[in-house]
């Protein structure tokens, strides 16, 4: 069964997407067969490697692999492009219980033939958010280093138990990801401790810098591991790969 990585925090600008990209690309680069799904209708992980949004979604149109493409040449990373499409948002919001259960069960079946899938959400707790929450094997949340990191957190973790309260899921918590870290503000390491000190080992060793490789990555077409592969993020995502194959199950919410 795939191991599936669903990357949410209903902030923006947290660097959800970066990390979605990056960590398919470095789960990929290390032999496994990985799937990035984008579910964000901003498309960023679609376009951040340099494709084009699909006029619907393949999870929702169910087509059989016709739009998996292979950003990486000759590394195992499947890429299944984001739409723009609101028909796909609203399908999901008129969606019972029994509804979802049934659609996440059918995501599952086309994750089968892959060992790693990573689900890039959007920046909401909506129906696409919710709806991977409810597909996932675990969830990784990336926290922002500044002031309502705290706040953002607590919201994502209601939800996170909301969705483990259905009986039909196996979400867990993979971890929690301190991102866009700057060592020289107090402010940065204020908020570390606090979220290391009230989740402990829930939260990542690895902690992602501020680094600008990460920013400019995606305008060609590329992860930052590839495009600065000796930049400080660059080595954070590896660092942050090589924790995520250590750890093989998530852990529960108390």
């Amino acid at each position: 069964m795939a191991r599936i990585l669903c990357i949410a925090n209903q902030k923006g600008g947290v660097g959800k997407t970066t990390t979605a990209i990056n960590l398919a690309v470095t789960l990929a680069r290390s032999g496994l067969r990985t799937l990035l799904v984008d579910l964000d209708p901003q498309c960023n992980a679609t376009t951040g490697l340099g494709h084009q949004p699909a006029e619907r979604h393949q999870l929702l149109r169910g087509d059989e692999g016709e739009e998996l493409l292979e950003p990486v040449e000759g590394e195992p990373l499947f890429l299944m492009p984001g739409t723009r499409s609101l028909a796909d948002v609203e399908m999901l919001v008129r969606l019972s219980r029994e509804d979802m259960e049934r659609v996440c069960r059918q995501w599952r079946g086309q994750f089968a033939d892959f060992q790693m899938v990573v689900l890039d959400c959007p920046p909401s707790l909506g129906a696409l958010t919710r709806s991977a929450l409810a597909v996932a094997t675990e969830v990784i949340m990336p926290v922002q280093c500044e002031y309502f990191a705290m706040e953002g957190l607590t919201q994502m973790i209601v939800a996170v138990r909301q969705v483990q309260s259905w009986n039909w899921t196996s979400l867990s918590l993979g971890g929690i990801l301190l991102t866009m870290h700057d060592h020289r503000l107090e402010l940065a390491q204020e908020v570390e401790q606090e979220v290391r000190s009230y989740f402990g080992q829930a939260t990542f060793q690895t902690v992602i810098p501020r680094d600008v490789a990460a920013a400019e990555a995606p305008s060609h077409g590329l992860a930052v591991v590839d495009y600065a592969p000796r930049s400080r993020a660059a080595r954070a995502y590896l660092e942050l790969c090589m924790e995520v194959l250590e750890s093989e199950q998530g852990q529960t919410l108390g």
